[in-house]
């Protein structure tokens, strides 16, 4: 296993690790939201292990799709044949959002996950990119 975690690029590491501490943020407010509308609202919005559970799994989910989504666009890279990548790249889309289609039907269906909670963790990473990208952009200005 060392092996193999050897050699996956800095960069790969690097984006990992911040999409997995931006998607942590993201979840930790939309659990504070919950309990916000659990107070509010007690009877429609619950706040209890079903969201924590969800907030979890869903992150973790989040977080491993974009890391395989990192190595495939390494693994696409090294390749040196374009169409052998163009497979790669299909595939690993193809992969990829069959476990993002598994997890939501979990979600939905297993009463150990409020749903709500389980799938909102799977935009965090789309949205804490665009949102640093409009933190950095606005820097530059």
């Amino acid at each position: 296993m060392s092996g193999w975690i050897g050699e996956i690029q800095p960069a790969v590491r690097t984006e990992t690790r911040r999409v997995a501490i931006m998607t942590g943020v993201g979840i930790v407010v939309m659990w504070i939201v919950f309990a916000i509308l659990h107070v509010s609202m007690p009877d429609t919005v619950p706040f209890d292990y079903t969201v924590i559970l969800g907030g979890v799994v869903g992150g973790l989910i989040a977080v491993l799709n974009f890391f395989l989504m990192g190595l495939m666009v390494q693994s696409a890279a090294a390749a040196a044949d374009e169409d052998a990548a163009r497979t790669k790249v299909k595939a690993s889309y193809s992969q990829r959002l069959l476990l993002q289609m598994l997890w939501v039907i979990a979600a939905i269906v297993a009463p150990c996950f409020q749903f709500v909670a389980g799938i909102v963790p799977l935009f965090l990473p789309s949205f804490g990119i665009k949102l640093m990208g409009i933190v950095n952009h606005t820097k530059k200005n």
